[in-house]
């Protein structure tokens, strides 16, 4: 469902009406009441109603909230059944009766003021799955795709946190995933220094010599095309980008920033190191436009479309494997 008052609801919408005659089934999770005036809703028990129906109604399975809800106005009432929706959802996917989740965005403030314990989706879904601490964030477009390192910290902490060992287990999950749920079979990640130009050499900073390099040469000795440190500059331009099909980035933004300023419409959210396959768009609840048709819903629909993508090729794998 995501935060009720943000764009969630309508960007739901305008996703059912693209994709009703020609995309892949999806059902909403979430208060009936919000989309229903609108268009066309089916109350749905079970997911496997929902391909039958899901041309000439949205289905949705039902979850209540406590109120009436303003576009555009958060509430840390609506918390529990937030929370409630992304629990559901990560349910179904582990049963198998839902091939995937979409999630749509969530305030992070309007959940800490309920007392939610998690910094964001990721972590709790981590946590739903009984694998805390394997999350790992990858942004995804056709043109480019991102994983950091460290995620939702400050800059001064991401730091502290950078040792080999965690970048090896970053970049070992992602290799992983490029093969199993991306198709590609001899994936080629490129690794982001931390520093201006790399280092240059020990000049501005230390930590490839002493961090990122042995990390590579140990993702390498683990079959895993590693290359890098590369200089984070140089690394996103229209000349390197074919050259690798993902690049290991050491922060949030050094990752984010160059995605979201090649791809901002159609970039998606994956979170590898799950049993299930998770995406989301990539841009927060937007309260500011809730409510006034402003919202663009070109960022969920990718969400969706690689998430149906991602479940088949999870489900192949696993038939292939036995």
């Amino acid at each position: 469902m995501g935060d009720p008052a943000g764009i969630g609801p309508e960007l739901t919408i305008a996703a059912w009406r693209m994709l009703r005659e020609s995309g892949e089934a999806f059902f909403w999770i979430g208060d009936p009441s919000l989309v229903a005036d609108e268009i066309p809703v089916r109350i749905i028990g079970n997911a496997g109603e929902a391909a039958a129906v899901f041309e000439n109604a949205l289905p949705v399975m039902p979850l209540s909230l406590p109120g009436p809800v303003r576009a555009g106005h958060p509430e840390s009432r609506f918390a529990d059944a937030i929370i409630a929706s992304i629990g559901k959802a990560t349910a179904l996917a582990l049963s198998g009766e839902a091939s995937a989740v979409v999630t749509n965005p969530i305030s992070k403030i309007v959940l800490r003021e309920a007392g939610f314990g998690f910094p964001g989706h990721t972590e709790f879904l981590a946590a739903l799955c009984d694998v805390p601490g394997e999350e790992i964030m990858m942004l995804a477009s056709p043109r480019l795709r991102v994983v950091p390192v460290t995620v939702h910290v400050g800059l001064r902490a991401a730091m502290d946190m950078l040792n080999v060992s965690r970048i090896v287990h970053v970049g070992a999950t992602l290799h992983r995933a490029l093969q199993r749920d991306f198709g590609i079979a001899a994936p080629r990640i490129a690794v982001a220094g931390l520093n201006p130009h790399a280092g240059e050499g020990g000049v501005m900073g230390s930590e490839e010599q002493e961090t990122i390099a042995p990390a590579i040469a140990r993702m390498r000795a683990m079959g895993i095309d590693a290359t890098g440190p590369w200089p984070p500059d140089t690394l996103f331009t229209d000349l390197a980008r074919p050259g690798y099909d993902a690049a290991l980035c050491m922060y949030h933004d050094q990752a984010l920033i160059p995605l979201k300023t090649l791809d901002m419409a159609t970039g998606v959210n994956v979170t590898l190191g799950l049993p299930i396959v998770r995406t989301s768009p990539d841009h927060g609840t937007a309260f500011g436009i809730a409510g006034k048709g402003e919202a663009d819903v070109t960022s969920l629909l990718s969400a969706l479309r690689l998430a149906g993508e991602l479940g088949h090729a999870r489900a192949h794998a696993k038939e292939k494997n036995g």
